[in-house]
């Protein structure tokens, strides 16, 4: 590919992202609404947590809303034995 093709190539990358980001106050972040769903289900960690595997302090964070990393072998276990998808834990808000 000559160099005027990657140019053209690049630039219409950039017109299709009509988005940049700057700061965590633009991009918005991402919520973990586990806790309704265990809540309305009258689930308890205790009993997500030794139904999927995992330990209590695992399942703690996700409940409270304190997960730093998505690991998604978690949530799929959690969406496994909760019968549900994963937009129904996750969701996103700017």
């Amino acid at each position: 590919m000559s160099n005027c093709n990657k140019l053209v190539s690049i630039y219409i990358q950039v017109k299709i992202m009509k988005k940049e980001v700057y700061t965590v106050n633009q991009y918005g972040h991402i919520n973990i609404e586990l806790c309704r769903l265990m809540d309305e289900r009258s689930i308890s960690r205790n009993a997500l947590a030794k139904a999927i595997n995992a330990r209590f302090e695992v399942i703690d964070k996700w409940y409270n809303n304190e997960v730093e990393r998505i690991d998604t072998d978690v949530l799929a276990r959690i969406c496994y034995v909760l019968e549900c998808a994963p937009g129904d834990i996750l969701k996103y808000k700017e």
